[in-house]
């Protein structure tokens, strides 16, 4: 299997948060959803043009509904990613937005430093 390339941009709004060159997760959830996309990238889940333009839709979309317009309405990038990835994730039939809002308000009810999968 040829290995796929992921490229990211370096300004604009598709650009990944930085610091000193290095890619910025606030929180783990947004290494983990980052990491989940390129792992499926990888695979060949899905090609990465696809992805960039789901989250060029999905930037896009918020932008149009919150805008500068809607200062209480927080900006976040890996939000924005991840609901780009759940989108193309639902259109190419990999996991509906039904099972995915089931297993996220799962993972949301679990207490604080429990976020790993029972077994």
């Amino acid at each position: 299997m040829s290995e796929r390339k992921v490229s990211f941009e370096v300004g604009g709004p598709l650009a990944p948060p930085r610091k000193n060159g290095e890619l910025v997760f606030a929180a783990p959830w947004e290494s983990r959803t980052f990491g989940m996309t390129v792992a499926l990238h990888q695979q060949g889940v899905f090609e990465w043009d696809e992805f960039r333009d789901c989250l060029i839709a999905e930037i896009a979309r918020w932008e149009r509904e919150h805008g500068s317009g809607c200062p209480e309405a927080e900006w976040s990038y890996y939000a924005r990613w991840q609901a780009a990835l759940e989108t193309l994730l639902a259109r190419k039939g990999v996991c509906g937005t039904t099972e995915l809002e089931v297993r996220e308000n799962d993972l949301a009810a679990r207490p604080p430093g429990h976020d790993h999968i029972r077994r």
